[in-house]
């Protein structure tokens, strides 16, 4: 399938209805992977913002260095240590989230502490790795980038997208009801500490999965910014669920075609983020403009 969406994005640069940088099929690769992964980060990062869990999503980011550095300790390819990535960040998140319920130290705090911890540990990890490969290879995996993305790359994303899905059509409202109100949520029966460590699991997949696009150290910022921008624009929860996805789904299409195109000439995970900040920037000062009239 990937192959035939090359060959047509080929043909249709060739014949001058698509701009000629579509003739790379690393650049169809990489649009593929942005309509999956912007959909997948921006509505779940609605919930991120909902449970107030900016701060966790991006402990776990963080906490995927540490998971490079292991996969490849251990061996595995440096371009995609996936096993060692999901490992970690799995029991990274599933740790944090059950230390949580079992201690008084504020939530804030401990994340603070998970954070350093793994921010430390994959810095260290990652001065012994950087003498066995390309630093290159690692700043890829770190910050993202479009030439790295491939078709097994593109189906893991689908896989997870897929999965998130269905879980959204069968226990949508229920997680919705739990995040609102924990308290409506038991006295209907919702068992909301099964759904807060169902929501940890899919925050630490979706931040692996996305590494290629966004960058380890990047991608909690596209979970976060595009639901802040939709928090601020929209007042139903509905429309606040479409333009998280639409803010997102924009962000990686343009922060993928720019620096192609020379017009913002750094890492693709980079530029999503800088352009996500600007539509940040631009809703803020439009809502106190609004205000002033």
């Amino acid at each position: 399938m990937m192959q035939t969406l090359r060959d047509l994005a080929s043909r249709m640069a060739d014949g001058g209805q698509l701009p000629e940088i579509f003739e790379y099929a690393f650049l169809t690769n990489a649009l593929v992977a942005a309509l999956i992964v912007g959909p997948l980060l921006g509505g779940l990062g609605t919930l991120v913002v909902v449970k107030r869990q900016a701060f966790f999503s991006e402990a776990v980011g963080h906490g995927a260095l540490t998971g490079v550095a292991i996969g490849i300790l251990l061996g595995e390819p440096a371009t995609a240590p996936y096993a060692s990535l999901f490992s970690f960040c799995l029991v990274f998140a599933l740790l944090l989230h059950w230390i949580k319920s079992r201690t008084r130290v504020p939530y804030d705090a401990l994340v603070g502490v998970f954070l350093a911890f793994a921010i430390a540990l994959g810095a260290a990890l990652l001065l012994y790795v950087a003498k066995q490969v390309n630093v290159h290879i690692l700043e890829n995996v770190l910050f993202g980038s479009i030439l790295t993305v491939q078709d097994s790359d593109i189906i893991l994303l689908g896989v997870i997208a897929l999965i998130t899905l269905l879980l959204a059509m069968v226990f949508g409202n229920n997680a919705l009801i739990a995040s609102l109100s924990p308290e409506l949520a038991q006295v209907q029966g919702i068992n909301t500490r099964l759904y807060d460590y169902a929501f940890v699991l899919l925050i630490a997949l979706v931040t692996v999965a996305s590494v290629k696009i966004i960058g380890a150290v990047l991608v909690g910022a596209l979970l976060l910014i595009p639901a802040t921008i939709a928090r601020i624009l929209s007042g139903s929860f509905r429309r606040f669920f479409y333009t998280a996805i639409a803010i997102s789904t924009l962000s990686c299409v343009l922060g993928i075609l720019l620096p192609m195109t020379q017009a913002l000439p750094i890492p693709s995970g980079a530029a999503i983020v800088l352009i996500a900040c600007g539509f940040f920037l631009t809703a803020l000062l439009s809502r106190s403009l609004r205000s002033l009239l």
